[in-house]
């Protein structure tokens, strides 16, 4: 009987035992390391908001739409020259930053109301830039911020066709992002308008 009296006295103090020093030891094992970086996690987004196909199509004939009235065959504001000196794990954030640039100074002015569609994608692209809100770009910042700066002065070079060519690029930017920021980057992002 003191057998059995001393074993359940100690059941409470084995747990207590547990609960203080088991528990904590099991909860930050499944923590980062220190130092350990989480903006590649901030930096992804789920590939079945690519898979969508209503939203796909309406970004798609947008595009189309627009780049008809595209005078200039000579620039490009979506393409590789924004990733020029970019390390791949910066690619999400660089995309982030460009989709923040288009609906804000493109599609969130006066040609919402010029072409179909617009409103719609814009709030698909605004989602995508909530969702990486929590992506930050990792070492050095100034190659990301000059080919930025590059693609926004070329933008208002071309005054009301920079407007005109970012919307139709709009196919181009849904493909950078996607290949940017899901998980398993789909091959040829970089494909060619004529």
């Amino acid at each position: 009987m003191a057998s059995l009296h001393t074993s359940s006295n100690s059941f409470p103090a084995w747990v207590f035992f547990c609960c203080c020093c088991c528990l904590p030891l099991l909860l930050t094992s499944s923590l980062p390391l220190k130092g350990a970086s989480t903006a590649h996690h901030a930096c992804r987004l789920r590939k079945i908001n690519f898979q969508q196909p209503y939203i796909r199509n309406r970004t798609y004939t947008l595009a189309k739409t627009v780049h008809a009235s595209d005078k200039d065959t000579d620039n490009r504001l979506i393409g590789q020259q924004l990733f020029v000196n970019i390390r791949e794990n910066n690619r999400c954030y660089v995309m982030k930053r460009v989709v923040e640039l288009v609906v804000k100074d493109v599609l969130l002015t006066e040609v919402k109301s010029q072409y179909p569609y617009v409103e719609e994608v814009a709030q698909f692209l605004a989602s995508l830039t909530s969702e990486l809100s929590g992506c930050q770009f990792s070492g050095k910042r100034e190659h990301i911020e000059k080919n930025l700066e590059q693609m926004k002065s070329k933008m208002e070079q071309l005054g009301e066709n920079g407007k005109t060519k970012a919307i139709g690029e709009l196919d181009l930017l849904f493909d950078y992002v996607e290949n940017a920021c899901t998980d398993v980057p789909k091959k040829g992002g970089n494909k060619k308008k004529n």
